[in-house]
């Protein structure tokens, strides 16, 4: 089997870290691994496969001879790195927001539209995590009966944020537990015991730049611009996994038992829905696996077309560094690596 040299750029940040997981346990053909990250990062060492390897600075040379580079740094370091890693002959999929948008750029879900990896010219955006799971969900379901529009709210974990916000959940609930005032730095209010409707900035329709990214990326994902979509996303008090619930308006009625069928059937789909006995998707069962979970599937009683569900993951597995990992197998079990396929 061929193996590649891999990099990663981010290492020693939360998805950073989770990417190397997710290869390691994936058994990746990498020849070897490059942990790459900020000049305040270089010299740590990480811990791969019981051996330590050392955290280079990210620099122009530091893509010579690298086949594919994950990028989770931010879109700053995407925008400038990437350019350089292309050159240098490397393949990146990069986990920002920097390139999803690019028209000349493929945004790729393996489960939706792994064919889309085909036209890329050297750099492949991951989407959004709170994108990632609903597509992955829905996809099938528009695939037998069209979606004319979705409404969705999330509930998405402060590990989306990085590490600096899961401290701050761990220090202020200790706080609010203790009596003490809660001081927020990460966040524009307290988290702890607390919810924030505000992910990314506020635009001046009065939705954030979260929000339109889940509508803008779902339709590049699915190809369509045919699809209403409306999103509300609300930054919970939960460690790791993000949960959606979301209202679908079908082209015609679907029932339930439908739904759970093709679902059932569907790739990366998990369906728990049995409310008789309780069972649905909960974040803190959802940390450390790759599923999308699916439950609480039912008809939306202001709809005849209409059905909800409600959808939960791990934000940094499926939703960031797995995604990731999984499009670049994709890649190279197609032979796609090249650039240009």
């Amino acid at each position: 089997m061929k193996t590649y040299e891999v990099a990663i750029v981010g290492a020693t940040g939360m998805v950073g870290q989770e990417f190397i997981k997710v290869l390691r346990q994936r058994h990746f053909p990498m020849s070897s691994l490059h942990l790459l990250a900020s000049d305040r990062s270089a010299g740590k060492k990480l811990l791969v496969n019981y051996q330590e390897i050392e955290v280079k600075e990210t620099l122009p040379e530091s893509f010579e001879g690298i086949d594919i580079a994950f990028f989770s740094a931010g879109a700053e370091i995407s925008r400038h790195f990437s350019p350089m890693a292309v050159q240098a002959g490397a393949v990146v999929i990069d986990n920002s927001a920097a390139f999803r948008q690019d028209s000349r750029v493929p945004l790729v879900v393996p489960e939706v539209n792994p064919e889309d990896i085909r036209w890329h010219k050297g750099i492949i955006a991951n989407p959004n995590c709170s994108t990632i799971q609903m597509v992955v969900a829905l996809s099938p379901l528009h695939k037998a009966n069209p979606i004319k529009r979705i409404v969705v709210s999330t509930y998405q974990a402060v590990s989306g944020t990085g590490a600096a916000a899961v401290e701050e959940l761990k220090v202020q609930a200790k706080q609010v537990l203790d009596g003490q005032n809660a001081v927020p730095h990460v966040y524009p209010h307290q988290i702890a015991f607390n919810i924030l409707p505000e992910i990314g900035v506020f635009l001046d329709d009065g939705y954030t730049r979260e929000e339109w990214k889940m509508v803008e990326e779902t339709r590049k994902i699915m190809g369509t611009d045919d699809i209403a979509i409306s999103a509300t996303c609300a930054r919970v008090p939960v460690f790791t996994g993000h949960s959606e619930s979301i209202h679908v308006e079908f082209t015609s009625p679907m029932p339930p038992d439908e739904a759970q069928r093709i679902l059932a059937d569907a790739p990366g789909v998990k369906i728990l829905d049995d409310t008789t006995i309780s069972l649905y998707p909960q974040p803190w069962s959802a940390v450390g696996t790759d599923e999308v979970f699916v439950g609480r599937i039912h008809r939306d009683a202001s709809h005849p077309n209409g059905l909800v569900l409600w959808v939960v993951a791990d934000n940094l597995r499926k939703g960031a560094a797995l995604n990731a990992v999984q499009i670049a197998e994709e890649m190279i079990r197609r032979d796609w690596v090249n650039q240009g396929g």
